[in-house]
């Protein structure tokens, strides 16, 4: 396996920009700070699946929780996708990713993916003990707190103060 080191994500609300891990910038139709975090919305060129990206940063639970919208033909096996990331707000936020992914279809499954990834991460050192630590923790906890609402990620962070809400895309 080649691995990667974390990638990194700005997000500029001020510019109403999103700089993605490989450095592009993107424009965002839609920034929304609340108490608990931060709502992007902005469409995904150039992906043959995803035609549009709906994310919230969330620094309390060290997640971004995203729900994608799809071009014409194209399905997704799952309504949530879940990085466990390091998130710093600011007047340009940003995120660090743990690698680890969890995909949720809501109200039937869920599944933690790149364990190894991360694990690999951790044995080349591009992240230190602590980190992998943080993200494993956080990845359980996610895990622990969606099955428990029988795998809907809304209720779960509802039931934690966090209202989530969605535009359409």
């Amino acid at each position: 396996m080649t691995i990667h080191p974390p990638k990194i994500e700005l997000f500029d609300v001020a510019a109403m920009t999103n700089t993605d891990p490989k450095g592009f910038v993107r424009a965002v139709d839609q920034y929304r700070l609340a108490d608990f975090g931060l709502y992007m919305a902005r469409p995904v060129d150039g992906h043959p699946e995803i035609s549009y990206f709906r994310s919230w940063l969330l620094p309390r639970f060290g997640l971004r929780v995203s729900r994608w919208g799809a071009h014409p033909g194209a399905s997704f096996d799952h309504d949530f996708y879940v990085d466990v990331v390091d998130v710093e707000p600011g007047p340009v936020w940003r995120t660090t990713d743990l690698y680890l992914d969890i995909l949720v279809r809501t109200g039937q499954h869920q599944k933690l993916l790149d364990t190894d990834e991360t694990l690999a991460a951790l044995a080349a050192g591009l992240i230190d003990q602590a980190a992998a630590e943080r993200a494993f923790r956080r990845a359980f906890e996610a895990v622990d707190g969606i099955a428990a609402a029988h795998h809907d990620v809304d209720a779960w962070l509802a039931g934690q103060g966090i209202p989530l809400t969605w535009q359409s895309p």
